[in-house]
């Protein structure tokens, strides 16, 4: 079992950063595909972000925010910055560990509210 914690959602004004994290149990976090994920009021979940040998992100979000790890703490962060409006979501840290890209393990999920 893989558990995930997530931190660093909050309330900021358009134009403003947070930084996410998400906390990983487990001895080889290293291995794993981390990714994020949102879900808006309404609408389906989707992807943001995601980290393995290299890092991809939504087209939407390209350029404004950024996925780093940090093996040694079993942590993976996303920066976001420029926030707007529409980046109000939960936003919920995702593991693949069994050398997939399907994500098994799911976080609890952090709420970022942009206003305008």
């Amino acid at each position: 079992q893989v558990q995930l914690v997530e931190s660093g959602g909050g309330l900021v004004q358009a134009g403003g950063s947070l930084r996410l994290s998400c906390v990983a149990s487990g001895r080889t976090f290293r291995r794993y595909r981390m990714g994020w994920f949102r879900q808006a009021p309404g609408k389906e979940r989707e992807f943001v972000a995601a980290s393995s040998g290299s890092t991809c992100y939504a087209n939407s979000v390209e350029g404004r925010f950024t996925i780093s790890r940090d093996n040694a703490k079993n942590t993976v962060y996303l920066q976001m910055n420029s926030l707007k409006p529409e980046d109000t979501a939960v936003y919920y840290c995702a593991a693949s560990t069994d050398g997939t890209n399907l994500y098994n393990y799911w976080g609890q999920g952090t709420q970022v509210t942009v206003s305008s």
